[in-house]
């Protein structure tokens, strides 16, 4: 910091760790894409880093929007910077995010609409693996999965990730919400639960694969970060 700052710094830290990257469903802070963050008086600047340099500019622009969003929602902060580094599109990424245009402004002619629906689908993969490795955990303790579909977030002490994901989704993350919904927030019944949580569960292992491939790839790329 090189002024005075009216923003509170671990506050900048907790909105970034909030920001997680749409495929792998992990925050940008957690998989080292955060390159830089400064705080200088009332502005925030951020420069992000990706494993490679030709990663899908759809994800990579969400995680730079949501990044910004995230920055300038926070109380003292007067404006907010967050740049794309070392990437093939990181020139259009960063006009775009600053102007607030939208993906297809920044590429236009590249997409089919913006990216909600994009954002929905991988909040829903997300959420299902997250069921399931709650489910596999119960399952491997001696629940039955007639009594996994009778169970309320409540029942479960782990289940803050889940509830980050039905807010996002729009689903009740009460504890009396069911453990287990469908993608369209509906209870799951004990008929649909075991070719679900099958799905759900090489969901899971693809998604888990991912990270540790990204994490390896940045790793290579950037050493002796």
């Amino acid at each position: 910091m090189t002024a005075a700052s009216t923003v509170d710094v671990d506050a900048v830290g907790r909105a970034l760790a909030d920001v997680v990257d749409p495929e792998l469903d992990r925050p940008i802070t957690e998989l080292g894409f955060v390159a830089r963050c400064e705080v200088d008086g009332d502005r925030v600047e951020v420069d992000l880093r990706l494993p490679t340099y030709f990663c899908a500019p759809n994800f990579a622009y969400l995680m730079v929007s949501d990044a910004h969003d995230a920055l300038i929602a926070l109380p003292g902060v007067g404006s907010a910077a967050v740049r794309l580094l070392d990437h093939f599109a990181s020139e259009e990424i960063n006009a775009g995010v600053a102007a607030g245009e939208g993906f297809d402004a920044a590429f236009p002619g590249l997409s089919a609409g913006e990216l909600d629906e994009l954002r929905a689908v991988f909040l829903r993969k997300a959420h299902a693996a997250e069921q399931e490795r709650l489910a596999a955990g119960l399952l491997g303790a001696g629940r039955t999965h007639d009594e996994l579909t009778s169970l309320t977030l409540g029942d479960i002490p782990d289940a803050h990730a889940l509830r980050r994901h039905r807010r996002r989704l729009g689903f009740r993350d009460d504890d009396a919400a069911p453990l287990l919904l469908d993608d369209s927030g509906l209870p799951l019944t004990v008929d649909e639960l075991p070719a679900r949580l099958r799905i759900a569960r090489t969901t899971r292992f693809g998604i888990e694969a991912n990270k540790s491939w990204c994490q390896g790839l940045l790793h290579t790329r950037y050493p002796h970060s």
